[in-house]
């Protein structure tokens, strides 16, 4: 009998605001320092909530969302922090601690 597998996706797990919190927070300790990573994290947020929605909160389009948001994106950092917001969250820089 062969295994029958399916693709993983984190999206259909962020079910709460503390599930997507936890999973942001998870991202930034795991690769904080590749913002490719955390774009991407922030996409998997952004389709956990609601795509459509996030273009209307942001004023960008749904396709430009989803091609910013990718791994192979390169979103600006204002777009970055108009998505961040848009899902509640706001950007902040704390000392290193060693």
């Amino acid at each position: 009998m062969p295994i029958v597998t399916t693709r993983w996706d984190s999206a259909e797990h962020l079910k709460t605001e503390e599930d997507i919190q936890l999973y942001l927070e998870a991202c930034l300790e795991e690769e904080g320092d590749d913002p490719a990573f955390i774009v991407h994290a922030l996409g998997i947020v952004a389709r956990a909530r609601n795509m459509s929605q996030l273009a209307r909160d942001t004023g960008l389009t749904r396709e430009g969302l989803y091609k910013a948001l990718s791994p192979e994106g390169n979103p600006s950092f204002s777009t970055v922090v108009k998505v961040a917001k848009a899902l509640g969250f706001k950007l902040t820089f704390q000392p290193m601690v060693e």
